[in-house]
C-alpha cells in the first residue's frame, strides 16, 4: 500500500479524487446516467480537460461543431450575436453543444465565460472511436444523446406553442 506522505502516494491519491469527482459529475449528465461504474470509467479516459478565463469564448455562432462541453465549475453564458442576447446561464454540472456529437454543422450560439471554468470536453472524434471500439457502450450513449435531444425539442415546442397563444392573446 502507498504512503499517502509520499510523493507517489499523494500523486496517485490526487488522481484517484478527481476521478471520482468526474465520474460524480458525469452520473449526473443526462446522456451519461445510466452507464456503469467501469462505463463511465471509459468515458473519463476519452474526455478532454480545460480551463476557461473570465469572457473566454468557448466557440463562436456559425463556428463548426467539435463536440460537447461539461461545465465542472464556473459559468457560462450562451449567447446570440450580434446582440449578444442571453439565451441560457449555465453552471457546474450543466453541459451544452451536445448536438455536435451527431453532426458538425456550425453553431448556433456563443457560448461565453462569465466565471473561470473547468470544462470537461467530449468531442466527435473520441465519440466515434469509442463507438468503433465498443459499439455497445456507444449504442447506449447515442440512445441516451437522442432522448436527451428529443426532450429538449419537446421543451423548445412547449416553449413555441405558449409564445403563439402569448401573441394572439395580445393581438
Amino acid at each position: 500500500m502507498l504512503n499517502e506522505n509520499s510523493l507517489w502516494g499523494n500523486i496517485f491519491k490526487s488522481k484517484i479524487k478527481e476521478d471520482a469527482a468526474v465520474i460524480n459529475i458525469l452520473r449526473k449528465i443526462p446522456v451519461f446516467d445510466d452507464l456503469n461504474r467501469r462505463e463511465l470509467a471509459a468515458i473519463e479516459r476519452i474526455l478532454h480537460r480545460r480551463e476557461y478565463n473570465h469572457d473566454e469564448i468557448i466557440f463562436r455562432e456559425g463556428d463548426p461543431g467539435a463536440g460537447m462541453y461539461i461545465i465542472e465549475t464556473g459559468r457560462v453564458d450562451i449567447v446570440r450575436e450580434p446582440d449578444m442576447h442571453v439565451l441560457a446561464e449555465l453552471n457546474d454540472g450543466e453541459f451544452f453543444g451536445e448536438l455536435a456529437l451527431l453532426d458538425d454543422s456550425p453553431r448556433t450560439a456563443t457560448a461565453i465565460v462569465k466565471i473561470p471554468c473547468k470544462m470537461l470536453c467530449f468531442l466527435q472524434p473520441d465519440m466515434l472511436d469509442m463507438i468503433e471500439r465498443n459499439p455497445r457502450l456507444g449504442t447506449k450513449v447515442l440512445l441516451r444523446l437522442a432522448r436527451t435531444m428529443g426532450e429538449r425539442l419537446k421543451k423548445s415546442n412547449e416553449q413555441i406553442q405558449a409564445l403563439k397563444e402569448e401573441l394572439s392573446i395580445k393581438t
